[in-house]
């Protein structure tokens, strides 16, 4: 596999540029340029994207990877970093960082990345993150997921006049590519969507319970907003009675929606 240094320097004089020209575009010094091409330091993680954009091509390509054999991989990689992503986040984000090791700059690995970071005390790397991903990615699905969690980034920190603006790049989706294959798919790639789907389907129709009924209790419709809470609450008791599918969890619905449940708990008793 060619040496990253070797690939910039390579796509640099392809396109004709100076080094200096290359370096502001980044925000970089030419000095820093220089260190990459000739092997002494690496760029940053987050300015992969950014890299490969600038020269049209994508992630893989600048690493020159093998593109089935690194798809099989990286899809390795994010699958183990899932099953802890509710339960053990530092885990999650360590076999990850370990991907990025092995395959820097990947937008796959750096979007399921962007699910371990916590949105307060890490927002600076939140938002940087997205905001390459969004620029550099080809790949949309990255893309909307980027602008959905800076979108929550920004809510989270008090940036509200940027959330309605990130969230207009999303266009509307009316299903999801994992209720298809559970659909038109048969066995076990339809039984692994389905697993998947149904997780996600019960963590969303919690959560706009949740939203629905705080919205109902600003404004006084206190008996309305404690059926949505307490609707929600049996969706999440509903699941105490299912198993965890150890190839793709390692939870149940139940189990990773406890906080929830005291949250629940304590807008009723309000």
């Amino acid at each position: 596999m060619i040496k990253l240094g070797e690939k910039i320097k390579s796509l640099r004089k392809q396109k004709n540029i100076s080094q200096e020209v290359f370096a502001n575009y980044l925000g970089v010094s030419f000095q820093a340029v220089s260190k990459w091409e000739n092997g002494n330091t690496m760029p940053d993680v987050t300015m992969i994207p950014a890299i490969a954009s600038f020269f049209g091509v994508s992630t893989d390509e600048l690493f020159d990877f093998n593109l089935f054999e690194m798809e099989k991989q990286v899809d390795a990689i994010c699958h183990e970093a899932y099953k802890y992503r509710f339960t053990d986040g530092a885990e999650s984000e360590r076999i990850l960082r370990e991907g990025l090791q092995r395959f820097p700059g990947n937008d796959i690995i750096l979007n399921n990345l962007l699910y371990t970071l916590d949105y307060q005390s890490r927002a600076d790397e939140v938002i940087t993150l997205c905001k390459a991903l969004i620029e550099s990615t080809k790949d949309d699905s990255v893309k909307y997921d980027a602008c959905r969690i800076l979108a929550s980034c920004y809510k989270e920190n008090g940036q509200n006049d940027l959330v309605k603006p990130t969230l207009e790049i999303i266009p509307e989706i009316y299903f999801s590519k994992l209720e298809l294959m559970a659909s038109l798919l048969d066995g076990e790639d339809s039984y692994e969507a389905a697993q998947k789907q149904k997780n996600l389907s019960a963590e969303d129709l919690i959560d706009m319970l949740i939203v629905v009924g705080k919205h109902l209790k600003e404004i006084g419709e206190i008996e309305k907003a404690n059926s949505q809470f307490r609707i929600a609450r049996k969706v999440m008791d509903a699941f105490e009675e299912d198993f965890v599918e150890t190839k793709w969890f390692k939870a149940t619905v139940y189990e990773y929606t406890t906080e929830q449940r005291k949250e629940i708990e304590q807008l009723i008793s309000e």
